[in-house]
């Protein structure tokens, strides 16, 4: 067949070389893991892999095996696993990928592994109206975690690897890719313990979202370098003295804080980079055999506090307590003699190398420390709780419901508190008498009614402190309330009391289906999963059950049904328009509208302004959208298509819970239409102030005001303005403007 158009050509033996020179360095890394017949069982993967496949590129163009290979050497060198890691790693998308089925994987390599890749392995086929397939993607993987934990730590390793490699991926993709990222797999790397791979992963979340924003700080990192180390080793340098007098063997460094985290502290504290202080740590990591690591450290973090005062409220000892994922340092906060607050870490090789790997490396040291790992099985067996309470409620929870009580409690910080018989329970941050009381048993939460905490008596909402010691009192006449979930916090109290209502609620749920089958007969509609979901999402309820459980209850009025029928034939009458009603993802959608672009090279993209003739789309109210931000569409069940923008709060939650449903959107040239924009305008009171900042908005640049709020007090004023403006650039001339005014000290857009 002859080509019509010149395509690259690829030197196919250069590509055979580099394949195997990837692969001898995966065998380099893993050398020192291997046993008997392991390197033969690598061997036997990789060439199955490889085999596998072979006519397969990715989307870079490069050979598809580069992927299970990098996946593989992030497995063994970033996270320090094993063999059936590696071979598993250079396996996982072979099921999905090629004709090899699960079976054949187990036959050729045993059960094992087997079982790892089916927790790999993506769920195919249908899904029900209204569910999320990367919801139950997230779950099935989580159930694996039951069985093994390295499903989720190769998961870990194969995002890492999708992450580095997202340049050559569209747009869309990118967004939905990093959003996932951001909002289930770096709080599980975190939970983990694997902080490099979890800042690396915050890091290239923001890199793709907001680039803008990374290239700034990471510029402004590179520029500020040689003086920030000047700093570091003026400040070290008396503390290196003092530890080179003990003979301890150390390292002391200077660790800059990651892109992302400065990123969050100049969001939350709204400075400028230039006021922010603590942009770095200290780490001082001794070499130390671990009989003596304790009382090491601490006659490190003398010798620190001997040199610079110490912030008592910024002392964290995870030494006696480690965290439940493993982590054990010491951290302190001092004043340097130049007023700045730094930040010290004080921990051994031992302790660093857990902390930077997390899970895979606590098991290396677990014949000879019986805490390091002790924390995180308590929190594995917490989540197979969870899991085995999802799985085993014959009213299961959707798998969004289920992926956000898993979110819950994976950032969260813990507190130590005691039972009467003097037992430590670990608990996440915030837990209330009643979580304990849930955390003992099942049915000592449901017939808790109060609690002693240190022989004080204290209702069930009483959040307890570290060091408490509690004793439960329970009635056989107590029973569980709705009330009860707005106080707890763990996963495990919300799950078993929404069980136990459930099966008090049952009888509401059967109610509310036959009011509501009754009243659409009685409207002439059927009642089919469609409707029903339409009706959920237009009541604002989670599930179809808890839908008819308000109408049961009689939260909800079936006459309401009338009003939901008539909207329903509005929007279905609107002529001219593209139906949304039937379009359930971004794909159908955008074959749908390149039957309307026709030929031209954005056909798959939504135009905003242009299409609004062709297309039923509305902009966002929680992010209010203006020309010229950079936006995403978003396919709704029941709204038709959202716009909102890249940055919007809920951002991140719709592109990881139904990355399905985002579309390719952009502005096009729409000058006569106005949107309104919110701006918070800070400064020093003066007279005179109000009508320099209006007679800017309304006679300079003839900006329409919707409303101003002025706040003045102490000298100090806030103005709350919301406008009309036609698009980005409009906006930031008119920023630029406001801050010329004299006493403005700061205008910023807020959603």
């Amino acid at each position: 067949m002859n080509a019509t158009t010149a395509e690259p050509v690829i030197d196919l033996e250069q590509e055979r070389q580099e394949i195997l020179k990837r692969y001898r360095r995966l065998l380099r890394a893993a050398k020192p893991l291997l046993k008997d017949n392991d390197a033969k069982l690598i061997k036997k993967a990789f060439n199955t892999s490889a085999e596998a496949h072979k006519n397969m590129r990715r989307r870079s163009g490069e050979p598809y095996i580069y992927h299970p290979l990098a996946v593989a050497q992030i497995a063994v060198e970033e996270i320090g696993l094993g063999t059936t890691s590696i071979v598993a790693a250079l396996l996982h998308d072979v099921v999905e990928d090629t004709d090899m089925t699960i079976a054949d994987i187990e036959r050729l390599f045993g059960q094992k592994v087997a079982r790892i890749i089916d927790g790999l392995t993506k769920i195919s086929g249908i899904f029900e109206y209204g569910t999320s397939q990367q919801a139950e993607n997230f779950r099935k993987m989580l159930l694996t975690l039951s069985d093994d934990v390295r499903v989720i730590l190769i998961k870990l390793a194969d995002r890492l690897h999708n992450m580095r490699t997202l340049d050559s991926m569209p747009r869309d993709k990118q967004l939905k890719i990093a959003s996932e990222t951001i909002y289930i797999y770096a709080p599980l790397a975190h939970r983990l313990g694997l902080y490099a791979i979890k800042s690396e992963l915050e890091d290239l979340y923001l890199k793709h979202v907001e680039p803008e924003a990374y290239k700034d700080i990471a510029r402004k990192l590179r520029e500020t370098r040689l003086a920030r180390d000047r700093f570091i080793n003026r400040f070290i340098e008396p503390i290196e003295q003092d530890l080179a007098e003990t003979g301890i063997k150390y390292i002391v460094k200077g660790r800059p804080k990651s892109i992302y985290s400065i990123w969050n502290k100049l969001n939350k504290s709204k400075k400028p980079f230039e006021e922010i202080y603590d942009l770095f740590a200290v780490r001082i990591i001794l070499d130390i055999p671990s009989d003596e690591e304790k009382a090491a450290c601490w006659r490190a973090y003398s010798i620190v506090t001997d040199h610079y005062k110490p912030n008592p409220d910024r002392l964290k000892d995870w030494i006696s307590t480690p965290r439940t994922n493993g982590y054990e340092s010491l951290h302190t906060t001092v004043m340097s003699k130049t007023g700045q607050w730094v930040e010290v870490q004080i921990r051994t090789e031992r302790m660093n190398e857990i902390a930077e790997k997390g899970y895979a490396a606590h098991w290396k040291y677990k014949g000879n420390d019986t805490q390091t790992g002790a924390g995180i099985e308590a929190w594995i067996s917490q989540v197979r709780d969870m899991l085995e309470t999802a799985t085993s409620n014959t009213d299961k929870k959707t798998a969004i419901e289920f992926v956000d009580d898993f979110r819950s409690n994976l950032y969260s910080e813990e507190v130590f508190v005691f039972t009467p018989k003097g037992d430590l329970k670990v608990l996440q941050r915030g837990a209330t008498a009643l979580d304990f009381a849930f955390d003992i048993h099942t049915q000592i939460g449901a017939h808790c009614m109060a609690a002693k905490v240190n022989n004080t008596l204290v209702p069930l909402s009483h959040v307890l402190q570290n060091g408490d010691q509690v004793e439960v009192i329970t009635s056989n006449r107590q029973k569980p309330s709705e009330d009860w979930l707005r106080f707890v916090v763990t996963s495990k109290a919300k799950t078993k009391i929404k069980d136990l209502i459930k099966e008090d609620n049952r009888r509401y749920v059967t109610d509310g289906r036959d009011l509501v089958q009754k009243k659409l007969r009685v409207l002439r509609m059927e009642m089919t999963n469609e409707v029903i979901n339409q009706l959920r999402a237009y009541f604002g309820s989670k599930t179809t059950d808890d839908f008819f459980y308000r109408v049961g209850k009689g939260h909800i009025d079936v006459q309401e049904l009338k009003k939901f029928k008539a909207e329903k034939e509005a929007r279905e009458n609107r002529q001219n328009k593209l139906s949304t009603d039937n379009i359930q993802d971004g794909k159908t959608f955008e074959k749908e509208l390149k039957k309307i672009h026709g030929e031209r090279a954005d056909a798959d993209m939504l135009l905003i302004g242009e299409d609004m003739d062709k297309i039923d789309y509305t902009l966002a109210k929680c992010c209010n959208p203006i020309s010229g931000d950079d936006v995403f569409g978003f396919v709704t069940i029941n709204d038709g298509i959202k716009i909102h923008r890249v940055t919007c709060p809920n951002a991140v939650e719709l592109m990881s819970n139904h990355g399905n449903r985002i579309i390719k959107a952009k502005w096009t040239s729409q000058k006569e239409l106005a949107f309104l924009a919110g701006l918070r305008i800070t400064g020093t009171d003066r007279v005179g102030l109000v009508n320099d900042v209006t007679r800017v908005i309304s006679n300079e640049l003839h900006i329409n005001m919707r409303s101003v709020t002025i706040d003045s007090k102490d000298g100090i004023f806030e103005g709350i303005i919301k406008l009309y403006v036609n698009d980005t650039s409009h906006l930031e001339t008119l920023m630029r403007k406001l801050e010329r005014v004299q006493g403005v000290f700061e205008v910023v857009r807020f959603d």
